[in-house]
């Protein structure tokens, strides 16, 4: 349903005049009339066929983030088919994790999670299909997934900072260092030690925490005045640089919008180095702490941005980083190249911005196509804008009556319902190919049947190969995405192993058996379907019970489910995996073991006696 079938003030609208009117007032600029108007969904003159038939492989893997889900996604592109879960921050009984003892070890007493940032490493700027990396926002966490078997194989907790918000890997020469941004600002430390500052937000800081990719250990924290929010880095492996959108220290949303601009904060990698090298640094918390304020440090240069920017991109040809302004109709393009004489003093930072060009009501995010043009999601719009980055900055030269015209502008689409995040295939990279755009839209309305008051989200596939925008499929996924990278098939497929390497567990199960020291139990057991390794086992209340379970089936795609009845256990393993779990055998009784993933025609028969005596 459009807004043009229905007399109701519905929610598009409804949040197309409020933002509107926030703009104008707030940021003091006017849009020019024409950029208003989006060209509905249908139309487009790319050619690419979305649909893959039965049997047939997706060109792109997609890993989304899972928002306050905890987890990460993988779709397939451009079939848009939801195949795999990997459970990050999250409990997830389908698989077990956070009931394993192995999972349980990463996740420290945490099972929930909000996840929002996922991007893969590199090698010279394009992914090299080794690992991910995803922020916990929620629980302040850095976790890394090993590709080849798309589990999570470490976690990070990352001290002094809230918000752990912006992520972004090292681009070159390859991924040491991972950036992750505090979006709260909060006292440092944040303790009892510093009470005297709970109530003065003057006192309250932000981080733009440095973390060892290989190692997953905090190298060093670099603290700002300003909150951090998203992240970026360059192509050359000298920057990284987060958006702010809280310069003022605000704690309300008014006090966050006073200011007309707020930054890009840059961070000098090389600088920083030296300064860890020559001991500048305070440890708090364990970690290593710079000081970047302003007025303090040279290691950060603050460019103006208009106002309260949220995304921050970096165009494939390394040569330019996109702010969008979220509360200005504007995004700022910043050139690279400058920043070295903006940090010599050679030149102001503001002199690093080349164009400002007009976009629309609430820019947030930009990816691009590879042939010099970005894509920019605007949310109170609901549309995606293309435009020409050349022309935006030529435009700037020529000044504010060539700007007003829009040479920049290529395309308008409307888009179901206030986008969010947006991104186009190998877009994060200087291989960006211009064939998909998926948008990641936060509200889907009216585009699906109704489910009750929880909608799912709305994600949208285009077609970006044509010089206009067609949109061609709608994807509902559960709530809450907030990115994806889409990669190309070539570069992860051939990574990814269908089973693991059995001795890789230390505790990987060849004989079945059980030992008892005292009330401690020990169970090891072989799976291989339609038999578990024991029969029965006899234990007595109140023993202190580990299960090791070795999956030794070799068939691809062949797992094993262990479930103890009335125990809150269920786990699956696959083909030669290990896991284990701990518990007390506190209830007397006769309990069944039983496989939970379907695996033979004897399936139902594959369980075991697990007898609690008194």
């Amino acid at each position: 349903m459009s807004d043009k079938k229905t007399n109701k003030l519905n929610r598009r609208t409804f949040l197309k005049i409020a933002g509107a009117a926030g703009l104008v007032t707030g940021a003091g600029v006017m849009m020019p009339k024409d950029i208003l108007s989006a060209r509905p969904e249908k139309g487009g003159n790319g050619k690419l066929n979305f649909e893959v038939a039965p049997g047939q492989l997706d060109d792109y893997y997609g890993f989304w983030s899972g928002g306050h889900s905890g987890e990460v996604r993988i779709v397939g592109v451009p079939s848009m088919r939801e195949i795999h879960r990997i459970p990050v921050f999250n409990t997830d009984v389908g698989s077990g994790w956070g009931i394993t003892n192995e999972s349980k070890k990463l996740l420290r007493g945490k099972a929930a999670g909000d996840t929002h940032h996922v991007h893969g490493s590199y090698v010279d700027g394009t992914y090299d299909g080794k690992w991910l990396f995803v922020n916990d926002k929620l629980n302040n966490r850095v976790a890394r997934i090993r590709i080849d078997y798309m589990e999570t194989d470490a976690i990070v907790d990352v001290p002094n900072i809230q918000g752990a918000h912006g992520l972004f890997p090292q681009r070159y020469p390859k991924t040491e260092w991972v950036v992750v941004n505090s979006e709260f600002q909060t006292p440092v430390p944040n303790d009892e030690s510093n009470a005297k500052n709970f109530n003065n937000p003057q006192e309250y800081y932000g981080m733009h925490t440095i973390i060892d990719a290989e190692r997953m250990a905090v190298v060093c924290q670099v603290m700002v005045d300003e909150n951090c929010d998203l992240a970026a880095t360059d192509y050359k492996g000298k920057y990284s640089m987060c958006t702010s959108y809280n310069s003022e220290k605000g704690v309300t949303i008014s006090e966050m919008l006073a200011a007309d601009f707020d930054y890009l904060i840059v961070y000098n990698w090389e600088r920083i180095k030296k300064a860890l090298a020559a001991g500048k640094y305070k440890t708090i918390n364990g970690a290593k702490v710079l000081d970047g304020r302003k007025g303090h440090s040279d290691l950060t240069l603050r460019i103006p941005v208009p106002k309260n920017p949220h995304g921050v991109n970096i165009s494939p040809d390394g040569r330019y980083a996109v702010c969008c302004g979220k509360v200005s109709p504007t995004v700022t393009v910043v050139e690279l190249s400058r920043l070295d004489d903006a940090f010599a003093g050679k030149i102001k930072p503001e002199d690093c911005i080349v164009a400002q060009p007009y976009i629309g009501l609430g820019p947030l995010h930009t990816t691009f196509d590879g042939r010099g043009n970005a894509i920019t999601s605007v949310f109170i719009d609901s549309t995606n804008v293309k435009w020409n980055i050349d022309k935006a900055i030529q435009a700037e030269k020529e000044g504010e009556e060539a700007k007003k015209k829009n040479p920049h502008i290529v395309d308008v689409l409307d888009i179901h319902y206030q986008v969010g995040h947006i991104m186009a295939t190998m877009a994060e990279t200087k291989e960006a190919d211009g064939q998909w755009l998926v948008s990641l839209n936060k509200i889907s309305k009216d585009r699906y049947i109704n489910v009750g008051p929880l909608k799912p989200e709305n994600d949208q596939l285009s077609d970006i190969t044509g010089e206009k925008l067609r949109h061609v499929h709608d994807s509902p996924t559960y709530i809450e995405p907030h990115d994806c990278i889409m990669v190309r098939r070539d570069i992860i497929e051939p990574k990814v192993k269908h089973r693991v390497e059995m001795f890789d567990h230390p505790l990987a199960v060849t004989k079945s058996g059980v030992e008892r020291k005292g009330k401690d139990v020990t169970i090891k057991m072989t799976a291989n379907a339609p038999l578990f390794g024991l029969q029965e086992v006899k234990l007595k209340k109140g023993d202190k019970v580990t299960l090791i379970v070795t999956n030794h089936d070799e068939i691809v795609d062949l797992s094993n489910g262990v479930a103890i009845s009335n125990y809150n256990i269920n786990f699956v393993i696959g083909p030669y995996q290990t896991k284990s779990v701990t518990f007390t055998a506190d209830k007397p009784g006769v309990f069944w073991i039983y496989c939970t993933n379907f695996c033979h025609a004897l399936h139902l028969e594959m369980r075991m006696r697990l007898i609690v005596e008194v």
